[in-house]
């Protein structure tokens, strides 16, 4: 018993644990302690200097895998195009073809308005239905006084007049629509050329023949 009660100092220190604290940052100060710091600086020296040796092999990867990935991009930046200006077309075409089958109905509301028709609810509807394909890009042409235009005009009587000094739209028929650039119908009209003299004169140089059909002989 005496003799387990008996116990030196240092068998006592070598009994106790040791605890080392490892941790980056000091949980007392809330710091980075230096060697963490040292350690991490060490390493990134390294790191530059093993980045600095380059050798013809890694260079030459390095520029093939920078014109792949400039090629990539190209790539993806014409799809993007492409695929936009695709989509562009079909909502035009879509909204061309919707508003080219209302032109019947908008040709009935004018002729009501022309008479004075157009009122009570349907004049509400037919306000609506105007405002709405206008929304929609629909842009109504053709008035009397217009430069004939055979890209957006269709002449269905020609006639010369001298009060004209180009080629003009005299009378309209029925007025066009279009859609930006898009022709949905051409504008149906009466043309009229400057030269009103050239008929009369024509018909003055012809005499008109008999009605009988007789030649008329010579007094003798």
């Amino acid at each position: 018993m005496a003799g387990r009660d008996k116990s030196t100092p240092e068998a006592e220190e070598r009994q106790e644990p040791v605890v080392r604290d490892r941790r980056r940052v000091d949980p007392e100060t809330g710091k980075v302690r230096e060697q963490e710091k040292q350690a991490e600086t060490a390493s990134e020296e390294e790191a530059v200097v093993e980045g600095d040796v380059v050798t013809p092999e890694s260079a030459e990867k390095v520029a093939e895998l920078t014109a792949d990935l400039q090629r990539v991009t190209a790539e993806y930046a014409n799809y993007r195009k492409r695929v936009d200006r695709d989509r562009v077309a079909v909502r035009e075409q879509a909204v061309a073809n919707v508003l080219t089958e209302l032109l019947p109905m908008l040709d009935d509301i004018g002729r009501a308005r022309d008479h004075c028709e157009l009122t009570g609810g349907f004049k509400q509807v037919a306000d609506s239905l105007e405002s709405a394909v206008t929304k929609l890009g629909l842009v109504r042409y053709g008035e009397k006084g217009d430069t004939f235009d055979p890209n957006i005009h269709e002449a269905l009587t020609h006639m010369y007049s001298p009060d004209v000094t180009e080629t003009t739209c005299v009378e309209i028929f029925q007025p066009g629509y279009k859609v930006g650039e898009r022709t949905l119908r051409p504008a149906r009209v009466v043309v009229a050329e400057p030269g009103g003299d050239a008929a009369p004169a024509e018909a003055a140089e012809t005499e008109p023949e008999p009605e009988d059909g007789t030649e008329e002989k010579p007094a003798g």
